[in-house]
């Protein structure tokens, strides 16, 4: 069956390896068969009059722009679903805060075993997290991830419930402890990693965890996605997509996902996990390609700045002291040389300039040219570490949402104002020829694309539009480079611009048709109408139940 799309202004890249060469143009008629673009141009083509004589089905666009379908380039898909139903914290501004939201909750909701909340940030609670915080609120387990995910804090019975008092630190991780050597309540890094988010996976229901993921597919799909990389791919997650696709059938939109790497005591541990990754991409892109891709791996370098453990090479101007990265060059070397040799992607995440130098200098090392090996996140780079990126060929994989001003007061306190001029400096890895995949973190932030593009595209704040001020305005991107790096720049990212990214003549039918002017200033106001997905349509806003 064949559609014609017209009276509508299709996005036009000029692209150069992922990378936006010149300002767009706008076609303005689109054909579809068989969920493959047939036809993007103009609507007096001859493919158009010979799809109307065939008796092609007409869609009236009412001149809305239609995008390529958005790619989140870094998201994490069961904690995305799950995070919809846990008490969110985002907007407290205060300990009081916290403490009354979770007090409400526990109230109302006296059948729940446990209270699972996210958002907490450290700024909040002065940096404080203690159990002694939480204990008197309710007796049942209480835990709360940060936004960032890199930290979990909790009560005395939720860790009494875990184990906790009765561990060491993890390799690469910390649970803070009192004056006694007793754990105080906040657990960093791989201690949550490998503690708390498997025992919080333990023990959730499958079907509870089932709905989460149909849920995050409903968002997104409403949010105008039809395709996401997920970074955190561990074997809970899988079994619960495996199990999904017997129950349900194919997936609404498509996975690529790394799979991720945990720091261990040694070398044969570190690789005993590569060598899982390699075997489940061989299986899983033979059997379900392209719905459900093992691309990579993950190995997290660092910690967040908000938090004093991303890897910096100066001292935090607050603390004095300096992180060192979780991983050493010795470490990290032989993983990513041995995911290189098997074919897989490399996405590591460095937030600090000390862990973007290393990355830099272990893909550079051991990384095979055109393999698109990436770096997550990038949020204090170096001039020099960021020309070096183009020249390597490796992705630059940002998430805007975090260079919201609104989010980023503590910054001048923690690395002083002269470094904060070098924060999210996404236009200088442009201009060195990086590719970018643009993405939004979730659940770690919202994962709707507009208040993305709207802050890459003004360094303004999307959570607080009222609150002024600017963060680098000289790193902003164009509209039209922030697009493309949702969409081809991360179908780059992960080798699916041979199908996606892109409003091409034979490429999937994956797209979006949105209510927007083509400015930033005006992105907060844009809306998702429509959302298809291989030449159908996953998301009316007219009708969003019908689909």
């Amino acid at each position: 069956m064949k559609a014609i799309f017209q009276n509508g202004r299709f996005f036009q890249a000029q692209l150069s390896g992922g990378i936006p060469a010149a300002d767009p143009t706008f076609a303005d008629c689109m054909v579809v068969e068989a969920g493959i673009i047939t036809h993007i141009g103009a609507a007096k083509d001859a493919e158009v009059v010979k799809a109307q004589n065939e008796g092609a089905t007409i869609q009236d666009l009412s001149q809305r722009i239609v995008l390529p379908g958005f790619i989140d380039g870094h998201m994490h898909l069961l904690m995305m679903g799950q995070s919809l139903k846990k008490v969110d914290l985002e907007a407290c501004k205060s300990l009081e805060d916290i403490r009354a939201e979770i007090k409400a909750y526990a109230i109302s909701h006296p059948e729940v075993h446990r209270i699972l909340c996210r958002g907490w940030m450290h700024f909040m609670t002065d940096g404080k997290a203690l159990s002694s915080m939480l204990d008197d609120l309710d007796p049942r387990p209480i835990f709360i991830d940060s936004k960032d995910l890199h930290s979990a804090w909790c009560s005395s019975a939720a860790l009494e419930e875990m184990g906790v008092y009765g561990m060491e630190d993890p390799k690469g991780g910390c649970i803070h402890r009192d004056a006694n050597g007793r754990a105080s309540g906040l657990l960093d890094e791989a201690a949550a990693v490998t503690i708390v988010w498997p025992h919080v996976a333990s023990i959730s229901p499958m079907d509870q965890k089932l709905d989460a993921i149909r849920e995050a597919f409903k968002a997104y799909m409403a949010a105008g996605y039809t395709g996401m990389v997920e970074m955190a791919m561990d074997e809970n997650a899988l079994e619960v997509l495996q199990e999904l696709r017997q129950r349900d059938g194919e997936f609404p939109v498509r996975i690529a996902a790394h799979w991720i790497i945990a720091p261990s005591e040694t070398e044969e541990q570190n690789l005993t996990q590569v060598h899982r990754a390699i075997q489940l991409h061989e299986q899983l892109n033979r059997e379900t390609s392209p719905q459900l891709r093992i691309v990579g791996i993950k190995v997290i370098c660092d910690g967040v700045i908000d938090a004093c453990t991303a890897a910096l090479s100066k001292p935090y101007s607050s603390t004095g002291v300096s992180c060192e990265p979780l991983w050493t060059s010795e470490m990290l070397d032989p993983v990513v040389r041995t995911a290189d040799a098997a074919g897989l992607q490399c996405a590591l995440h460095a937030i600090g300039d000390g862990a973007i130098k290393l990355a830099i200098d272990v893909l550079e090392k051991n990384g095979t040219p055109g393999r698109r090996h990436r770096i997550e996140h990038l949020e204090l780079a170096s001039s020099e570490d960021a020309k070096k990126l183009g020249r390597l060929g490796i992705t630059a994989s940002i998430q805007p949402v975090h260079a919201d001003p609104a989010i980023l007061r503590a910054w001048p306190k923690l690395l002083g104002e002269h470094r904060c001029g070098r924060a999210f400096a996404y236009k200088e890895f442009e201009d060195g020829g990086a590719t970018l995949a643009l993405g939004s973190d979730a659940p770690t932030a919202p994962h709707a694309p507009f208040p993305n593009l709207y802050t890459a595209t003004t360094r303004r704040s999307a959570r607080e539009p009222q609150y002024l001020e600017v963060v680098n305005y000289h790193f902003t991107l164009s509209l039209a480079s922030a697009v493309s790096a949702a969409t081809a720049g991360s179908a780059y990212s992960c080798f699916a611009d041979t199908w996606a990214g892109s409003l091409e003549k034979g490429k999937k039918a994956d797209f979006v048709v949105v209510d927007m002017d083509w400015s930033p200033e005006n992105l907060l106001a844009a809306s998702v109408k429509e959302t298809w997905f291989e030449g159908r349509k996953i998301f009316d806003a007219e009708n969003p139940s019908t689909i």
